[in-house]
């Protein structure tokens, strides 16, 4: 074997420096999910500074003739013993008084400590230099070896670069009114306990308004708790904005809240402002608690969050294959749940693990940024059961102590970033909603598997809409895909009625031991919410050529292998603002959907005609014909692009204040023929899950002639994705330009136009005109499967919290008849699988 100087000084020209801007990946494996923590620990190449485990350093070797390695290993150090030690072997935990990871006062993070060995491997022998070693070898070769060595263990981890490490919720600004704020001269004095509201006598949840020093009790709790809204009443009558919440000041400070800033505010002035009214900050103590503790509190329900986490029961830890624990990487619970329940489905195991050597054979040549490749690591890491083993307790190495649930598992760190990149949502830490996670990573893996099998099939679905017009009774039939059924939660439905009415009764009152009372909503009645007949009230009627009344019924044109229903929980209040319906649904295991099935056209309807409703235009604009100033003979447009719709600027200037996309406020405002605020906020609450609700406002007919898109400038990656969708490139040509070359709208024009398209060929996987018409098969379209609509329940993803933007997520998943609770980095035989509280629920065929 040459000596170990010769080699190194062989490859020096390939051994880098990490320079800024180098990732640098030194945590996790670029195939694995091996860390410098793992058995062998982790080779970190020093030229490309990609990380591989010891399976696969070999691999890359081999592949890409990098010889020198450098090799990451820590072991755990053993914790000293508490001081405040509760006798338990585990010191007590700190209740967290701030809203925050990984601060002071906030929630507790992995604080674990390890001892670090780094030394240089050179392979293929897996020759080893430690820096000892290094200073019997020639100049150049230490300084070069030594710096990247060093560069690299104090370059920041792509995984520490892209993770928030810390995220607090409770960064107040300071108020814009604290510097010069008004405060009367009359004379109040607050005492230092003993406050009452002064309208109702609340004695809790009191603000003092620091311009005049009225004490009044705060706003009332999305569960009638709280206060009367006295305090924000005083504001509106007023416009005295900053008050102080009585109970909270210390001299540190206390809670102040600006009513004209709608948010919690810093007060540098606050003693002064306090000692005017007579209160000095120094001699006070905290007696109620701060609107964080409460908002920590009100995230921890306790009947939500015991009952879905099973708290109550000692819960059987599972290992093995299927049973792999994943780590919260902060708010990550939403990911989690939905690729553990992905990875149930066989599509996704196909696909993704049972091809794993041939991705890795395939990949390029920086793998983390792979989407295929980062895909099957995560699904081998979730099945193979390799991670799936008791977490070591510190000191504890040969794992002789009793497992208690937790798990080594896998934390997703680079797929995480890998598919959050560029999403202004899912980029971050913060929580998020798991149904709009999986819409975007099905969408992801639809854009991802545009040959070859695609795995998002197996919830793809066709959606059947009919409209009948109430005065001409005929109808209109379009078709869309979908992928999740929404199911509404009809609360006037529930069956424990006056049990709520007790309860809002004992609320109101007062009486703080009235026990929360859940809704208890008939899965039945939420089926026939989602059936029944809607009624449009401002239908544009082609065949009257007049606004009329009709209905809309929707049915399923295509039953899916696996079906996704959404409980409709999260909603929006009188006042505009979201919350959560606490209810309870008794989801059945098995589902017959067959009384759904759409039957398309009946014998004897008549159709709608295929005529647009007139555009709104100004009264000065000159029409010249019917075809417009850039009308021609070919084409018979009724609709000049130069004619702008006439919008009622205020109705639009209202509905973008509330926060809504202005190309949507446009459209609501459009569709509704200017009738006013109320029917364009309903249209947009009827339309926010369209794909198009967010793009521009196009009038019907304005696609032709002038204004179409040359096919020429056709985007190639638009064309792909509907052709990927099994219709034809020149069916995806005709859809774009019809569109303006915006690919949701094009995917829609396609599902309304069918019949004009059963002319066209049809792509692999679609149907020719002549087999649809002899064989009685569907209309051209995407590939969607279809078979009987009986399905068995097998997974359920539920939330807790009072919305998406906060709370957490678990999941319970049927494995071989057992419901399995995965919580994270916890899995658990389930004991009692809260079934009527989840958000979203996953189905299988039932096979006849």
């Amino acid at each position: 074997m040459a000596d170990v100087g010769e080699v190194l000084m062989s490859v020096l020209s390939t051994i880098r420096v990490p320079k800024p801007g180098d990732r640098v990946h030194k945590d996790e494996c670029a195939l694995s999910f091996s860390s410098p923590e793992s058995e062998g620990g982790l080779f970190v190449c020093m030229n490309s500074f990609l990380g591989f485990g010891s399976q696969y350093v070999d691999r890359h070797h081999a592949r890409s003739g990098q010889r020198a390695y450098l090799h990451i290993t820590r072991t755990c150090k053993a914790k000293k013993e508490d001081d405040n030690n509760s006798g338990s072997g585990h010191p007590p935990k700190k209740k967290p008084t701030r809203l925050a990871i990984g601060i002071e006062g906030g929630f507790d993070v992995d604080q674990q400590q390890y001892e670090e060995d780094v030394k240089v491997v050179i392979l293929p022998d897996r020759q080893e230099v430690t820096s000892e070693d290094l200073g019997a070898m020639a100049d150049v070769v230490r300084e070069r070896v030594s710096l990247s060595m060093a560069g690299i263990m104090a370059a920041d981890s792509v995984s520490h670069t892209l993770q928030v490490q810390q995220w607090d919720g409770e960064v107040r600004q300071e108020s814009r009114h604290a510097a010069d704020l008004k405060q009367l001269d009359n004379g109040v004095k607050i005492p230092p306990s003993g406050w009452r509201c002064e309208v109702c006598d609340l004695q809790e949840n009191l603000w003092m308004n620091l311009t005049d020093g009225k004490v009044l009790c705060g706003r009332r709790y999305f569960d009638g708790s709280g206060g009367n809204n006295h305090a924000l009443l005083h504001f509106q009558e007023t416009g005295y904005p900053l008050a102080v919440k009585l109970g909270t000041i210390t001299p540190d400070g206390a809670d102040v809240y600006s009513y004209d800033e709608d948010d919690m505010v810093l007060d540098s002035k606050l003693p002064e402002h306090l000692t005017h009214f007579g209160i000095d900050m120094m001699t006070m103590e905290k007696t109620e608690r701060t609107m964080t503790e409460l908002e920590i509190a009100v995230n921890q329900r306790v009947g939500e969050w015991e009952v879905i986490q099973e708290s109550g029961t000692t819960l059987r830890p599972l290992f093995g294959p299927g049973l792999t624990g994943m780590k919260n990487l902060g708010n990550s619970c939403y990911l989690n749940s939905v690729m553990q329940v992905l990875f149930t489905v066989p599509d996704f195991q196909s696909k993704y693990v049972s091809n794993i050597d041939k991705i890795i054979d395939d990949a390029p040549s920086d793998p983390t940024q792979d989407f295929k490749t980062q895909v099957a690591k995560l699904g081998y890491g979730l099945l193979s059961g390799e991670y799936s083993k008791p977490a070591p307790e510190a000191g504890d190495e040969n794992g002789a102590s009793e497992p208690r649930g937790d798990q080594i598992g896998i934390a997703p760190q680079m797929f995480k970033a890998l598919v959050g990149r560029g999403h202004p949502e899912f980029s971050t830490n913060r929580q998020q909603d798991a149904q709009e996670f999986l819409l975007h990573f099905i969408n992801m893996v639809e854009r991802n598997c545009r040959s070859g099998s695609n795995p998002s099939e197996a919830f793809r679905f066709l959606v059947e809409e009919r409209i009948v017009c109430q005065q001409s009774q005929k109808a209109k039939y379009t078709q869309r895909v979908d992928y999740i059924v929404q199911l509404p939660v009809p609360m006037d439905q529930a069956t424990n009625t006056d049990e709520l009415q007790e309860a809002e009764r004992r609320r109101e009152e007062g009486d703080s031991s009235a026990l929360t009372v859940r809704a208890q909503i008939p899965f039945a009645a939420c089926m026939a919410a989602l059936s029944e007949p809607e009624i449009l009230t401002d239908f544009w009627s082609s065949a009257v050529q007049a606004k009329t009344t009709a209905t809309k019924t929707t049915r399923f044109a295509s039953f899916p292998d696996h079906l996704v229903i959404q409980i409709k929980k999260f909603t929006f209040g009188l006042d505009w603002v979201p919350k959560k319906l606490d209810v309870s649904i008794d989801v059945p295991d098995t589902l017959d959907l067959s009384s759904l099935q759409a039957t398309g056209q009946q014998p004897g309807e008549e159709l709608l005609p295929e005529v647009a409703p007139p555009p709104l235009m100004t009264p000065d604009v000159e029409v010249k014909g019917i075809l417009g100033s850039h009308g021609n003979e070919e084409d018979d447009s009724l609709y000049s692009p130069l004619l702008s719709p006439v919008l009622d600027d205020s109705t639009v200037s209202q509905l973008c204040e509330m926060g809504f996309p202005l190309e949507a406020c446009r459209k609501a405002v459009y569709y509704t023929g200017n009738t006013g605020i109320d029917a364009a906020m309903n249209w947009i609450m009827g339309h926010m899950d369209d794909p198009d609700f967010s793009a521009p406002l196009v009038l019907p007919g304005c696609s032709s002639g002038p204004g179409t898109t040359p096919t020429e400038s056709l985007s190639e990656e638009h064309l792909a994705t509907i052709v990927s969708m099994g219709f034809s490139r020149d069916q995806a040509t005709k859809a774009l330009r019809a569109t303006s070359n915006v690919l949701d709208r094009a995917v829609d024009w396609i599902f309304s136009h069918l019949d004009d398209l059963e002319s066209m060929d049809v792509s692999e996987g679609g149907r020719s005109a002549a087999e649809s018409e002899g064989g009685r098969d569907p209309p051209p379209g995407p590939r969607v499967r279809d078979g009987p609509g009986k399905y068995e329940l097998f997974a359920f993803i539920s939330h807790m919290g009072t919305s998406t933007m906060c709370g957490h997520y678990v999941c319970h998943i049927k494995k071989d008849q057992q419901w399995v609770i995965f919580n994270d980095q916890k899995v658990c035989a389930s004991e009692k699988p809260p079934k009527d509280l989840g958000y979203l629920y996953f189905y299988r065929r039932v096979a006849e």
